[in-house]
């Protein structure tokens, strides 16, 4: 098993149920951290035995700047089940921060996880 982190994703959505939140886009950011059996791509070195993390990528930027989210426990597990859609991944975790949502604090995260 092999696990690829992609860190520190930053994007802007809809995210709050506030009036304010309602209206305008904010900053959140994503940390996604998957596993899969990489044995075929360690040792032939050869891309079609890789889980695409860049197309994972993609995936999340799209599903989140296109997005309207009420709550971080919901944004959390649609990128999980986004994650998970890949039946090679065989274990997934997810954390998304917003930040600034609270006075005195940098950020409040939701970190949600799946084993198949």
């Amino acid at each position: 098993m092999i696990t690829i982190k992609i860190k520190d994703l930053r994007l802007r959505t809809y995210i709050g149920f506030n009036d304010d939140e309602l209206q305008k886009r904010q900053d959140v950011v994503i940390n996604v951290r998957f596993s899969y059996k990489a044995d075929d791509a360690a040792e032939t070195d050869d891309v079609k035995y890789a889980v695409n993390y860049r197309t994972i990528t993609k995936e999340i930027i799209s599903m989140v700047e296109g997005g309207r989210f009420l709550l971080l426990e919901r944004l959390a597990a649609e990128v999980l089940d986004l994650v998970m859609s890949n039946p090679e991944i065989r274990h997934a975790e997810v954390e998304v921060d917003k930040p600034h949502a609270l006075r005195f604090s940098d950020s409040v995260s939701a970190t949600v996880s799946a084993s198949r």
